[in-house]
């Protein structure tokens, strides 16, 4: 991990991505500036669990203290800038803390062409999700398409550091998503924020939530928030990309990111508008996690984070 007083770099840092990486990429590997890793740590981490060309999906994800995933669990996704033939293009931008920019990216697909044409999930075509290295700085953003492929959203880094930048979607006619991930660089002084301790409750904006529900890794886990105001129990949220609430799992040491699915959506009949928003959680390995749950009220959009620690099957009972 970088120091607090390490300086970051301006310019984004181009991709130390391994030969491995230029055989299954084929014609699209080379386009584009795809960001590496920005966590050495990380790094090493990676090279010993996937071998040399750390792609992700294989035995032993990085960043993990103990635990190996189950055939069933599925793997961390956003590691690398190519996946299946698709690849995340950004284009260079001289990132400073507390200025807006236009971030601007491209994805292409296995043709080398920008892909132009997506299928919705959760309500929008492509989500992108921005996380400081020390899981802080949390940010969930919606682009906007333009004609030629290229992606736009005004975003401003509140501080210095490297972020891993996630691209959330789905191609036309696809029927699985891809999530690529890239890192990104913001000049200044880097100031890394521990990772707070695992705990159950959280606040923000005057709202209480609790979280109930144990993670193993391996095993789908069913996590259920209850959220609360000063007033009581909160029965009138607002539908959020689809459901009540939208959950986004990131884990500690190499930024892997989870897909987490909502127990039921607004209008099935059976599932209320709080206070309980349910998600159904597998993670690969056992280690440290940060989860960011979004929920909508009177318009407005919030956000809890939680620190979950996800055990072992072998670390039940101790």
């Amino acid at each position: 991990m970088w120091k607090g007083d390490r300086t970051v770099n301006t310019p984004t840092r181009l991709a130390a991505f391994a030969l491995g990486l230029v055989v299954v990429l084929g014609g699209a590997a080379g386009i584009g500036h795809a960001v590496g890793p920005l966590d050495t740590g990380a790094k090493k981490a990676a090279s010993s669990a996937h071998g040399s060309n750390g792609m992700p999906g294989m035995p032993g994800m990085p960043g993990m203290s103990s635990g190996q995933p189950s055939a069933e669990a599925p793997a961390a996704g956003a590691l690398a800038a190519f996946d299946r033939g698709y690849a995340l293009q950004t284009r260079p931008a001289n990132l400073t803390p507390g200025q807006q920019t236009d971030l601007s990216f491209t994805v292409r697909g296995p043709n080398g062409a920008p892909l132009t044409s997506y299928q919705e999930e959760h309500g929008k075509e492509l989500h992108l999700i921005l996380l400081r290295e020390d899981l802080t700085q949390y940010q969930h953003l919606h682009p906007t398409l333009a004609a030629d492929g290229s992606w736009h959203v005004p975003v401003t880094f509140p501080a210095a550091g490297g972020y891993r930048m996630v691209a959330d979607f789905t191609p036309a006619g696809a029927t699985e998503n891809v999530t690529l991930g890239t890192d990104l660089a913001v000049a200044g002084d880097y100031q890394p924020q521990p990772l707070p301790a695992p705990a159950t409750s959280a606040g923000v904006d005057g709202y209480t939530v609790s979280m109930n529900g144990q993670v193993t890794a391996g095993q789908s886990a069913k996590l259920t928030f209850e959220i609360a105001d000063t007033h009581g129990l909160v029965t009138d949220l607002q539908p959020y990309l689809g459901a009540y609430g939208h959950l986004v799992a990131m884990r500690a040491g190499d930024l892997g990111y989870l897909h987490v699915h909502p127990d039921g959506e607004p209008g099935d009949g059976h599932t209320a508008a709080g206070p309980d928003v349910a998600f159904y959680v597998t993670v690969p390995t056992a280690g440290d996690y940060r989860l960011f749950l979004d929920f909508q009220r009177a318009g407005v959009v919030h956000t809890a984070a939680f620190t979950v620690h996800a055990t072992a099957s072998t670390e039940e009972g101790r």
